[in-house]
């Protein structure tokens, strides 16, 4: 090893899931939509000025910031936007967990929180998920450096009710409290109307899954001014322009769409639950999902095999090949024929 590797900061590094390019796939794998986002989107793109891509965007992203806050009726002041909900995440790591205390997070959670804190040198500890894949809430009580979880948690998609959530964050009240709810739209209740309440909290959302915008990378976080403050402070010592001039604009245009986002929200989570019934029919085993995902385990064929004779037909769905999770698979809810083509494998593949 060269002597200038010894000063060089190494990581072990997030691995995000495949993206294939073939015609016929059935792309399962990374949570995406699988609506395409709302048609007012391709109306402002179509009508979009690109001579204004030569000036630098809006640093405080001040339009698309309005309109999320008059979406869940907040102030400008307790809205921050990011590239996509990872780097607001990374931002909030990098702002507010700065103690010697460990932080705390899931065993079994979202797999860029170590990640992150590899990265920027944070102690954390990971409380075990009890066996069905519940986060246990005393877990929360003891002494840390701050706490983050999705709601919805993934991989699992098992939601914590906002009574537990209330109960972290009572028995918290020193430390920074992240709730990623990049999953919360579909089937579970925000940590959102806690904000008012607690100061410590910050909310974590995305456009990437429920609005269909993955492409587009929008994320933001919600929380009391000052956090927000602080969040702001990091980013412009960072990349004082993070949000580019399409995004910002398409951001807002998608948003302020309701009615489509409720529309293509509800046919997801209809054939979220149909999938259910046929995969408990075959013989496959899962905690209650509330994300666009299941995440399950079949009775008597291994997850890897499935995982493989899936791929060779071009259905891609995400296998972990971890402690505790290294038999299940993570599967995406598509549309209602790719489901049903889904579904039609298994059926054959199992029935040999």
């Amino acid at each position: 090893m060269k002597k200038w590797e010894n000063n060089i900061r190494k990581v072990v590094p997030y691995t995000p899931g495949e993206q294939p390019n073939q015609p016929d796939m059935i792309k399962l794998n990374t949570n995406e939509n699988p609506y395409p986002p709302s048609p007012q989107v391709t109306k402002v793109l179509a009508q979009m000025d690109t001579e204004k891509f030569r000036l630098y965007p809006d640093p405080a992203v001040t339009d698309l910031v309005h309109a999320i806050a008059k979406k869940y009726e907040l102030r400008d002041d307790q809205v921050f936007v990011g590239v996509g909900s990872d780097d607001v995440l990374a931002m909030a790591f990098m702002t507010f967990f700065n103690s010697e205390k460990p932080i705390l997070f899931p065993d079994i959670t979202y797999s860029f929180y170590d990640v992150w804190a590899d990265l920027l040198r944070i102690p954390y500890e990971r409380p075990a998920l009890d066996e069905k894949f519940h986060i246990k809430k005393e877990d929360y009580y003891r002494e840390n450096g701050g706490i983050v979880f999705p709601n919805p948690n993934a991989p699992t998609g098992v939601a914590m009710p906002l009574d537990e959530i209330e109960d972290i964050l009572s028995h918290n009240p020193n430390v920074i409290v992240i709730v990623d709810e990049a999953y919360v739209d579909f089937g579970t209740k925000s940590a959102l109307p806690l904000i008012e309440k607690y100061d410590n909290l910050l909310v974590v959302q995305t456009f990437s899954k429920s609005r269909s915008m993955a492409g587009m990378r929008i994320g933001y976080a919600m929380g009391n001014p000052v956090l927000i403050k602080y969040l702001n402070d990091v980013k412009y010592s960072f990349n004082s322009y993070t949000m580019n001039r399409p995004a910002i604009e398409l951001g807002v245009a998608a948003i302020e769409d309701e009615e489509y986002f409720q529309k293509t929200l509800h046919k997801i989570v209809d054939t979220r639950e149909w999938t259910k019934a046929q995969l408990r029919d075959l013989g496959f085993t899962f905690e209650d999902s509330m994300a666009n995902f299941i995440f399950a385990s079949h009775k008597e064929v291994q997850a890897k095999e499935l995982f493989r004779a899936l791929r060779e037909k071009h259905i891609y769905v995400r296998y972990f090949d971890k402690p505790r999770i290294n038999n299940h698979l993570r599967i995406t809810i598509g549309t209602q024929d790719e489901m049903e083509t889904f579904i039609g494998f298994l059926k054959e593949y199992l029935s040999k």
